[in-house]
C-alpha cells in the first residue's frame, strides 16, 4: 500500500516508517521539524531512514531516500494549499496520523501551538482523507484525556471530559473530529490512545530520556509527587507492532458493518511504580541518581494503566518487553549515540 506517515520524523513517526518501510510498502513521511526539541536528533532519525539532513530541511519539497523505497517532505499540517496538493498528487491508501505538538507541561505555557498543530492541523487532515477517499485513518490520540480518572485500569467505555491539560484536550477533539468525519463522511478512522512509550530514538521530553542523561551527568533528577506514581511504561516496539497491524489488517470489514469509528487503548497492560523503573536505570547505568523529590506537577496524574482487550480481541496485539529489556536497550543506545 502507499501510506502517509506524518511525524516522521519524531519518535513514533519514525519507527513506525521503518518497519512499514521493512514490510515492502511505499511510505512518504511528512513532518515540520520544529524545535520543540532537539532538531538535530530529528534529522539523525531520517538520516537512519535514509533521508539527507540538507534536503530535508527544504520546506514542501519532497526528497526521496538513498534507497528510494521512502519519500519525505517538511511540511506543516495546518498548511492548507500545500497538504491537499500532497494528497492529490501521491494518492495514497492509507493515512498515519503521528505528528503532533507534544507534552502536557509545555502546552500550560505555549497554548497557542497546540491548537494550530493538533486542532487546525488535524482538521486538515480530516479534510484531506474525505476529499481523496483515503481507506482507513489511523491517528495517535493520547491516555491523557483520560484526566483524573479514578478507574484502573483505563478503559475506552470510562467517561474522558474531564482533561487537566490542554495537550489532553487537544487529542480528545481529535476524536470527536474523527467521529464526525466518519459519521458523515464515512471515513474509516482508528485513535490510539498511547501510553508512556519509551525507547531508543526517544524524547528527550520524556522521563525515560530526562533521568537518564542527568544520571551520567551527575545532576540531581527531579522526582513529582514524591515517587508516588505509576505509568503504563510501553517500549516502542510493542507500540509500532499494534500500529502496524491496525494500518495492514483491511478496514473491508468495518465499512461492511458500517462501523467506521474506533477508538482504542495501545500499551503495556501493566503499570510500574516510577521508583522501581528508575532503580532500573541506575542499575544499568551502574550508578545511583541524586533524587530531589518534589510536589506533583499541574496536568499531571498518578497514576495510568491501559486495559488492551479490545485491541488483544480485534488485532491479537500481545505487548511483550519488560522494563528491563526495555530499559537496558534505551540505556545502550543513549551511551551509543552520545559517546
Amino acid at each position: 500500500m502507499k501510506i502517509l506517515v506524518t511525524g516522521a520524523a519524531g519518535f513514533i513517526g519514525f519507527y513506525t516508517s521503518k518497519v512499514l518501510i521493512s514490510k515492502g510498502h511505499q511510505v512518504v513521511g511528512l513532518d515540520n521539524i520544529n524545535d520543540y526539541y532537539d532538531i538535530n536528533l530529528k534529522y539523525d532519525r531520517l538520516y537512519e531512514l535514509g533521508i539527507d539532513k540538507t534536503e530535508a530541511s527544504e520546506f514542501n519539497t519532497i526528497c526521496k531516500s538513498k534507497s528510494g523505497d521512502f519519500k519525505f517532505i517538511r511540511m506543516n499540517l495546518e498548511d492548507r494549499e500545500e497538504l491537499p496538493k500532497l494528497f492529490k498528487n501521491e494518492k495514497f491508501d492509507i493515512v498515519c496520523n503521528l505528528a503532533a505538538q507534544a507534552g502536557v507541561r509545555y502546552s500550560i505555557e505555549n497554548p497557542e501551538t497546540y491548537v494550530d498543530s493538533n486542532v487546525v492541523g488535524f482538521l486538515n487532515i480530516l479534510e484531506c482523507c474525505r476529499n481523496n477517499a483515503i481507506k482507513h485513518l489511523v491517528y495517535a490520540s493520547s491516555s491523557s484525556v483520560y484526566g483524573m480518572n479514578k478507574k484502573i485500569p483505563f478503559s475506552t467505555d470510562d467517561n474522558v471530559d474531564n482533561p487537566i491539560s490542554l495537550y489532553a484536550a487537544t487529542k480528545k477533539s481529535n476524536e470527536l473530529m474523527a467521529h464526525t468525519y466518519s459519521h458523515l463522511f464515512k471515513v474509516p478512522t482508528t485513535g490510539l490512545r498511547f501510553f508512556t512509550v519509551y525507547g531508543p530514538w526517544g524524547r528527550p521530553d520524556m522521563a525515560m530520556f530526562l533521568f537518564t542523561d542527568a544520571i551520567v551527568n551527575d545532576r540531581p533528577i527531579k522526582v513529582f509527587n514524591h515517587g508516588n506514581m505509576e505509568r503504563d511504561f510501553t517500549y516502542i516496539d510493542d507500540i509500532v507492532e499494534g500500529v502496524v497491524r491496525i494500518i495492514e489488517k483491511s478496514s473491508a470489514k468495518r465499512v461492511e458493518t458500517k462501523n467506521f469509528y474506533k477508538i482504542y487503548n495501545i500499551g503495556n497492560n501493566n503499570s510500574v511504580k516510577l521508583l522501581d523503573f528508575i532503580k532500573e536505570i541506575e542499575l544499568n547505568l551502574g550508578k545511583n541518581a541524586t533524587k530531589d523529590m518534589m510536589e506533583m506537577q499541574p496536568g499531571d496524574v498518578e497514576r495510568t494503566w491501559a486495559d488492551v482487550d479490545e485491541l488483544i480481541k480485534d488485532y491479537d496485539y500481545k505487548p511483550s518487553t519488560s522494563i528491563k529489556v526495555g530499559v537496558k536497550s534505551f540505556v545502550d543506545w543513549f551511551k551509543d549515540y552520545y559517546n
